[in-house]
C-alpha cells in the first residue's frame, strides 16, 4: 500500500465516521496525507486528521480519533492503528500490504514519484547566465547542477517548465572582451579593464583563422570583427561545455535581441502607463522605492544610454509576455543585493511578487586539493571552471556534489573524497546501490531466479525488520520529490537517497538473502526479495536521474 493509498483510506474512515455521527461532511478535505513518524516505533504512518477536524465540527480530537481508529482499524491492510497525545493516529499496515509496494514500484517504473503537485504552473527558470566572455566559472557550475536538478523536479510535479540562459551580448563587458581579443592577437598585454588567461589567445587565434582579413584592418574595425566572432565562439563554448555536462536549456536568450527589436522601449512605456517613471537631471528613473528598494533606478542615462536594469526590466516583461505565471531566476551570491530592485520593479509592472517572481541566491563553492583551495585554472587564469572541475572528479560526482547541499550554504569539494571509491563519498555510496541491485538483478537471472507474475507475488512473506524498513524508504519517494520541487530545494533528494534508501538497502542486503544458496530450492520468499531488490533500484534510478547522476549498472 502507498501512502496515497492509505491517505485515501483514512479519508474514506472519516466519511464512514462522520455518516455514522450525522457530522456535515462539507467539513471533510478533499484529500489528506499520512506521514512517516519520526519513531519508528511508534508505528509505519500517522495521521493528523482528527486533529485537523475536531474544531470544525466540534468534538473533542481524542473522542473523534477513537472513531477514526474504531473504522480504520477494520480496513484491509490495517493491521492497527493507535492514539497518542490530543489525537494523533499511529497506523501499522499488515505485512501483505506494506510489500506490496514493492510491486506497485516496478510496475510503475520511471514514473513512480513523480505527481501532479504542481500541475497548472507555468515555470521560467532561468540558470547560469555567464557573461559570454569566458568559461563556466564554478559558481556557474553549481546552478547548472542545481538548476537543470530543479527543473527536473518541476516537471516531475506537473509543472510546465521552460528553462532559460541570458547571455549578456550586449554592453561594456563585451566591449572589454572584444579589446582583450584584439591586445592578444597584436601580441599586446590585456587591456586594464580587460580578460586575461589562455583562452583569450585560444579565441584570438581562432578568429584570425575563420577572419583573416582582420589582420588588415583598422582597430576599430578589428575589434568590431573580434566582438562579433569572439561572443560566437565563446557562445558555442559555453554551450558545448554545459551539454557535456548534461545540461541543455530550452531557450538560449540574447539580451542584443531586446535591444534590437525595441523591447526596452516597450517596457519603458509599460512603467510610464503604469505611473511609476519619472524624469530628473536629464535622465530616466523607476520610482522602485515606492515598493521597498532601497533607492530608485535610473533606466535611461542623461546620454541616452540603457543601464543593465533597463534591461533587466525588458527581459522579465519578455518573460510575462511569453506566459509564464512566475519567474524563477538561480543568482550568485554576489547578486543578494538585487532582489529588493527586481521584487520592485516587478511590483511597478503590476505583478505580484511573491507570486510572480521568485530570486534564488546560490553560496560560492571552493574546490579543495590536498586541504587547500584551488585558486587558478590553468586556462582562465583567474577562476576555476567547469572542466577543471569535471577533469578533477567527473560529470557525476560533479552535479552529486553540487547538488547534494543547499544552494544558501558555502560549499567545499574535496578532490581526493570525490574519487575515492568507498562509502565515505556520498556518491559512490548511492551508484553502487544501483550497481549491486542490477548484480542481484543479473546474478538471479543466471540461477532461474525471476521475480514472476505479479499476481504470484506474495507481499505478506516481507515481514522481516530490515524489509519493513526498507519498504518505509521507498515510500518516502514520492513526498521527497514533491517537498523539493515544491521549496526549490533538490539537495533533499541526494540526502534521501543516501541516508534512507542505500542505507536500508545495505542493511537489508546484509541480513535478508536474495539469491538462493548452492542447490538451495528457490522459493516465493527469494522471489518476493527479487521484487523488493529491484523495487530498490527503480527508486535510486529514479533519483538520480533527477540529478542528472547516472545509475550504473556495474561499478
Amino acid at each position: 500500500m502507498t501512502p496515497a493509498e492509505l491517505a485515501s483510506v483514512v479519508l474514506a474512515a472519516a466519511h464512514a465516521v462522520f455518516e455514522q455521527r450525522g457530522l456535515d461532511r462539507a467539513a471533510l478535505p478533499a484529500s489528506t496525507v499520512v506521514e512517516r513518524p519520526r519513531n519508528p516505533e511508534h508505528g509505519d504512518y500517522a495521521s493528523t486528521l482528527a486533529l485537523q477536524l475536531s474544531k470544525k465540527v466540534g468534538v473533542p480530537p481524542r473522542e473523534l480519533a477513537t472513531a477514526l481508529a474504531d473504522e480504520l482499524g477494520r480496513a484491509p491492510g490495517v493491521k492497527s492503528v493507535e492514539i497518542a497525545g490530543p489525537g494523533f493516529l499511529n497506523i501499522r499496515l499488515d505485512a501483505a500490504a506494506a510489500g506490496q509496494l514493492a510491486r506497485v514500484i516496478v510496475e510503475t517504473g520511471a514514473e513512480y514519484g513523480r505527481s501532479d503537485r504542481l500541475a497548472g504552473e507555468k515555470i521560467n527558470l532561468e540558470f547560469v547566465s555567464a557573461n559570454p566572455t569566458g568559461p563556466v566559472h564554478i559558481g556557474g557550475v553549481r546552478w547548472a547542477a542545481v538548476g537543470d536538478a530543479l527543473s527536473r523536479l518541476l516537471r516531475a510535479t506537473g509543472a510546465d517548465v521552460g528553462t532559460e540562459y541570458y547571455f549578456n551580448d550586449a554592453g561594456s563587458q563585451i566591449d572589454r572582451f572584444a579589446r582583450s581579443l584584439l591586445a592578444a592577437a597584436k601580441g599586446e598585454p590585456a587591456p586594464e579593464d580587460g580578460y586575461g588567461g589562455a583562452y583569450i589567445a585560444e579565441i584570438a587565434s581562432e578568429v584570425q583563422a575563420r577572419r583573416p582579413e582582420v589582420r588588415s584592418l583598422d582597430d576599430d574595425a578589428a575589434q568590431e570583427v573580434f566582438r562579433v566572432e569572439g561572443v560566437a565562439l565563446m557562445f558555442d563554448e559555453i554551450r558545448t561545455s554545459l551539454r557535456d555536462f548534461g545540461v541543455e536549456f530550452d531557450t538560449y536568450f540574447n539580451e542584443k535581441d531586446l535591444h534590437d527589436r525595441g523591447e526596452l522601449d516597450l517596457a519603458l512605456n509599460r512603467l510610464r502607463q503604469q505611473g511609476h517613471l519619472y524624469e530628473s537631471e536629464g535622465a530616466t528613473w523607476l520610482r522602485t522605492t515606492d515598493f521597498g528598494d532601497d533607492k530608485d533606478r535610473v533606466l535611461r542615462k542623461s546620454n541616452g544610454e540603457w543601464t543593465y536594469f533597463a534591461a533587466d526590466c525588458a527581459y522579465y516583461l519578455d518573460k510575462r509576455e511569453r506566459g509564464f505565471e512566475r519567474v524563477v531566476i538561480m543568482l550568485g551570491a554576489d547578486h543578494h543585493g538585487y532582489i529588493g530592485r527586481m521584487k520592485a520593479m516587478s511590483a511597478c509592472f503590476g505583478d505580484d511578487p511573491e507570486r510572480n517572481l521568485e530570486i534564488l541566491i546560490g553560496q560560492l563553492v571552493n574546490l579543495l586539493r590536498d586541504g587547500a583551495p584551488m585558486r587558478m585554472s590553468k586556462r582562465a587564469g583567474t577562476v576555476i571552471t567547469l572542466e577543471d572541475l569535471v577533469d578533477a572528479i567527473g560529470v557525476d560526482a560533479s552535479r552529486y556534489a553540487l547538488a547534494r547541499y543547499s544552494s544558501d550554504s558555502p560549499i567545499d569539494i574535496d578532490i581526493e573524497l570525490w574519487t575515492r571509491a568507498t562509502r565515505d563519498n556520498p556518491v559512490y555510496y548511492v551508484q553502487y546501490v544501483a550497481a549491486r541491485t542490477a548484480g542481484v538483478a543479473r546474478n538471479a537471472a543466471e540461477v532461474g531466479l525471476v521475480p514472476g507474475d505479479a499476481d504470484a507475488f506474495r507481499p505478506e512473506l516481507l515481514d522481516h525488520e530490515k524489509e519493513n524498513e526498507l519498504l518505509k524508504a521507498l515510500a518516502q519517494f514520492p513526498a521527497v520529490v514533491a517537498t523539493a520541487a515544491e521549496l526549490r530545494e533538490p539537495h533533499r533528494v541526494a540526502r534521501y537517497l543516501e541516508e534512507s534508501v542505500a542505507a536500508s538497502y545495505h542493511r537489508f542486503y546484509d541480513n535478508c538473502r536474495v539469491l538462493p544458496l548452492g542447490d538451495e530450492e528457490i522459493t516465493d520468499l527469494h522471489r518476493a526479495r527479487l521484487w523488493l531488490n529491484n523495487a530498490t533500484r527503480t527508486v535510486i534510478a529514479n533519483g538520480l536521474y533527477l540529478l542528472g547522476v547516472s545509475a550504473p549498472e556495474r561499478m
